[in-house]
């Protein structure tokens, strides 16, 4: 499924931004910067009192209207509808899977989007086939808007490649797991695009622990002063690992724009249709050659951080419970429903087709080979290195270890 964008498009570069598109997004809520830090029951009630937040469906399916972004989804049809649910169903499955399989000790690690599909999958439908996105290692909903065979995002998490698909083919670079860099890179590649003159964009993900880099600040600020069409994808899920979102930042992250002079917008990561109106904005002012944005898209991570953490440490499971009932996945549902855009066929259908690529995702990795345990002391050096040697040849000696351990039936 695509879902086309319907507002016209010139092929064009302006120096400077046009005011009158900025709308209200970029307006700093009055009175935000001397607000208390929050506490775990106000961020787990969340968004609602939230003025400035962005919703066009309600956790209850129900349509909101929104004048400045209506537009951008006014011809979403039934069918489009039914493809961002099936999107969002099938990405879904596809992490659990994932998820099962490094614990059955498939894969090495794992990063879920579990809770965030709908920022995922409403800003993936937003781009165009030339736009370029730059990712995390999270971002698997947009790899699968992106056309990347989900199968092709594991052999890294297996350890077998360093990823396993052509950028170029896609528009979709490859996984970042240095935090916040790709901001930088993305900046980069729109400024060249600029100098082409072409009309596409380029779209930047990162977290909200990741707004607290340099490398993001500083991407930033080259963005605002080379009028870069680039949009900043900023997936608020609450946490940097362990650390809350309220000990990162003294105002909303969509408020930081404001100080390198481009617009902010804070959207309801969990409403796939205000994510795709939202990004659909930014991407098309970015063509037209208006600068850079920042889509601030406040939502929750669901699981852990990766695998190889433990959310229970750290934060209180009322407040999942409390975002529990803001699922993405069932918001849609609940809407189609009401709607009549949908029948238990369709579900029945999209079931089927969920347990087909569950199965297809465990057969693939069961098939890979297994990493090479040696490949991590190759090209550290482009001429190699006497303490490499010696590390290797201690961690040879290691395994052997093990070796003579089973063959003595220890």
């Amino acid at each position: 499924m695509t879902v086309e964008s319907t507002a016209a498009r010139k092929p064009r570069r302006s120096a400077g931004s046009k005011a009158g598109n900025a709308g209200t997004t970029g307006t700093k809520a009055a009175g935000t910067t001397g607000t208390k830090r929050t506490t775990r029951s106000t961020r787990a009630a969340g968004k609602g009192a939230d003025p400035q937040l962005v919703q066009l469906l309600t956790p209850e399916g129900k349509r909101v209207k929104n004048a400045e972004f209506d537009p951008y989804v006014a011809g979403v049809t039934p069918d489009e509808l039914r493809g961002l649910y099936r999107d969002m169903v099938l990405t879904r499955r596809f992490d659990a899977e994932a998820t099962a399989l490094q614990r059955q000790g498939e894969l090495g690690l794992w990063a879920s989007l579990l809770g965030q599909e709908a920022a995922q999958i409403g800003s993936g439908r937003a781009t165009r086939e030339d736009d370029y996105v730059f990712p995390t290692y999270r971002e698997h909903g947009v790899a699968w808007c992106r056309g990347v065979d989900p199968t092709n995002l594991l052999g890294m998490f297996r350890g077998v490649n360093n990823g396993g698909w052509d950028p170029n083919s896609n528009n979709f670079h490859l996984y970042t797991i240095v935090i916040g860099s790709q901001a930088l890179h993305a900046t980069g590649y729109a400024m060249g695009v600029a100098m082409d003159g072409a009309d596409s964009a380029v779209l930047a993900y990162f977290g909200d622990g990741a707004s607290s880099q340099g490398d993001v600040m500083e991407a930033f600020n080259f963005a605002a002063v080379y009028n870069a069409p680039v949009v900043f994808f900023c997936q608020n899920n609450q946490w940097a690992i362990s650390e809350s979102n309220e000990k990162q930042t003294r105002v909303p992250l969509y408020q930081r724009a404001e100080g390198f002079g481009f617009p902010g917008v804070r959207v309801d990561g969990n409403d796939v249709l205000a994510s795709l109106a939202v990004t659909r904005w930014a991407l098309e002012r970015a063509r037209r050659g208006e600068g850079p944005a920042l889509i601030e898209a406040y939502t929750y991570r669901m699981g852990a951080h990766t695998t190889s953490d433990d959310p229970s440490r750290y934060r209180h499971d009322d407040e999942r419970i409390a975002w529990e009932a803001k699922d993405p996945i069932l918001r849609l549902r609940r809407h189609l429903e009401a709607s009549n855009h949908t029948d238990e066929g369709f579900f029945t259908e999209l079931e089927t087709e969920s347990e087909a690529l569950g199965k297809r995702v465990r057969e693939v990795v069961r098939a890979m080979p297994d990493p090479d345990r040696l490949a991590l002391f190759e090209h550290a050096y482009a001429d190699g290195h006497a303490l490499v040697d010696e590390e290797r040849a201690q961690f040879v000696a290691y395994q052997a270890s093990f070796a003579d351990t089973e063959a003595e039936g220890v």
